[in-house]
């Protein structure tokens, strides 16, 4: 008898403990889901209210639309932000073309045509290349990829748009194969055997039914590359160079948003001056950007789902 009124009380104390258990894990879990999106409303009121200095200082007309950015000139600073913009798109651009081709096709390789041991090596070696340092890819782009491409072509500057490019194509393939195959790999095999069965070849099947089956992944990897490919910092500080000129070629020296944001904070500029409030302008305008490609990606996953 003693011994079941025991067990009892044992067993009503587990019910109690379980109860607050069950009470306090919902608010530990609203905490944490707070404090992120407190911390995200930080940095975005941060950013917002350092801007706002420096258009107190600087005309936004001038720092929008103006071609030419010298923000260290002694005697007429000038802080029009496009040759920035222009930096960066110039190193996305390469990134693109060279990892989506790339990309795609490792993707399309191991949805369609690797067996099932070819792709559990491939695919874990091919996300290594995510988990590799960009201050590496840095020194790569610089010491190997750039003196091969002079070989190639002898106008091109130590420091040039073509060089970080290539890397950051490199970087950011990883992304594009792994959530692109993930997108084919989720289409019924159903489908692919009945189009094998009305006589399509396998290409056929990958290139004609898999890949419009699966585009809305496909864009939204490619969407979050690119946003990726515009915040990287390491490899454009690197092999870039420094010089924000506002031109189209892609053979001289030039400089991204990112890599003026790392000049000015390694540097000596004071709190308080205008140099110091116009690394959170650029910053603003780079968060304004990589924002964009994040909702454009949801809106793109969204939009093109196909429901199986």
């Amino acid at each position: 008898m003693s011994q079941s009124v025991q067990s009892m009380i044992t067993a009503s104390r587990k019910k109690k403990s379980k109860k607050i258990i069950e009470k306090l894990v919902p608010i530990a879990l609203f905490l944490a889901a707070a404090i992120s999106v407190l911390t995200t409303f930080g940095i975005v009121f941060t950013l917002i209210f350092e801007t706002v200095e420096f258009f107190t200082r600087i005309s936004i007309t001038d720092y929008l639309f103006g071609t030419e950015w010298l923000p260290f000139s002694g005697k007429e600073p000038l802080y029009g932000v496009l040759p920035l913009i222009l930096g960066t798109f110039k190193v996305t651009f390469i990134a693109i073309l060279v990892a989506v081709p790339f990309g795609l096709g490792a993707a399309i390789y191991l949805s369609e045509y690797a067996s099932d041991r070819v792709r559990r090596i491939v695919k874990p070696i091919l996300e290594v290349l995510a988990g590799v340092p960009t201050i590496v890819y840095g020194f790569f782009a610089l010491t190997f990829v750039t003196p091969v491409l002079q070989q190639l072509i002898p106008s091109l500057k130590i420091f040039n748009a073509l060089s970080p490019g290539i890397v950051v194509g490199i970087m950011i393939l990883p992304m594009i194969a792994s959530m692109s195959e993930d997108a084919m790999s989720s289409v019924p095999n159903s489908i692919r055997e009945a189009a094998l069965g009305l006589g399509s070849t396998k290409f056929e099947v990958a290139i004609k039914i898999v890949l419009p089956a699966a585009l809305s992944g496909i864009v939204a990897s490619v969407v979050l590359a690119v946003s990726r490919a515009i915040g990287e910092t390491m490899i454009v500080s690197l092999a870039g160079g420094s010089t924000p000129i506002f031109d189209f070629g892609f053979t001289g020296s030039i400089q991204t948003m990112t890599a003026y944001i790392v000049q000015v904070t390694t540097g000596d500029a004071g709190y308080g001056t205008t140099i110091y409030y116009s690394i959170y302008a650029v910053g603003f305008t780079l968060f304004i950007f990589t924002l964009a490609m994040n909702l454009l990606a949801q809106y793109i996953s969204k939009r093109f789902r196909e429901e199986y």
